[in-house]
């Protein structure tokens, strides 16, 4: 959604991969999943955010295990390698990430899978390859426990984590339904979950 708004509001989007089992494991966070009441809840909250949002993440009760097993670390190793070498590619890739994972219910670790997505965000078989033999550098792996630890010093403890820096400050947003609040916070109006783009003035 807010790759909707980044031409709506004035804002500058940047996406940063962050490991979110360091999180978890730093901050004493758990899995809400694994709370039986709370899963019963998810899994109707989340059909409800993905029709309102018009997403298509899609749950079901089985999947919460595939979730809280899944090792994203892979993932994480490629789209940093990626934003340290081709930044203009960091977007596509995340959201065909996130659709493999969330919608299409994939393993995202398997180098098989990474590639796939490399291919369908538009890069080169070449370049990919090349990201895929970076994901276990030492350059790689630090930068990813760089931008993690920088999460945790904005106060995160899950995903999603959006901070907003605005007028000297920095302001954490944790889930996907505070993107309101934080317009409110910066100044922009909510025109809903698919805002249009205004006309240009004449």
């Amino acid at each position: 959604v807010l790759c909707r708004y980044q031409h709506i509001w004035n804002i500058d989007l940047r996406f940063r991969p962050a490991f979110l089992g360091g999180i978890m494991k730093a901050t004493g966070n758990r899995p809400p999943a694994m709370l039986p009441k709370r899963a019963e809840y998810l899994l109707k909250d989340v059909k409800r955010m993905a029709k309102y949002y018009q997403v298509p993440v899609q749950i079901s009760a089985s999947d919460f295990q595939r979730i809280i097993a899944a090792s994203t670390l892979g993932a994480m190793r490629f789209l940093t390698a990626i934003d340290m070498t081709q930044p203009q590619y960091l977007e596509p890739l995340s959201r065909e990430f996130w659709m493999r994972f969330w919608s299409q219910h994939e393993d995202v670790s398997e180098p098989e899978n990474i590639l796939a997505v490399a291919r369908q965000a538009g890069l080169s078989s070449e370049l990919a390859q090349k990201l895929l033999k970076m994901i276990s550098s030492p350059e790689v792996k630090n930068r990813l426990k760089e931008t993690t630890e920088e999460a945790l010093k904005y106060g995160a403890f899950g995903m999603p984590a959006v901070v907003a820096h605005f007028n000297e400050e920095h302001h954490l947003f944790f889930g996907s339904d505070r993107l309101e609040l934080l317009g409110n916070v910066i100044g922009e109006k909510w025109l809903g979950p698919v805002p249009s783009v205004p006309s240009p003035k004449m």
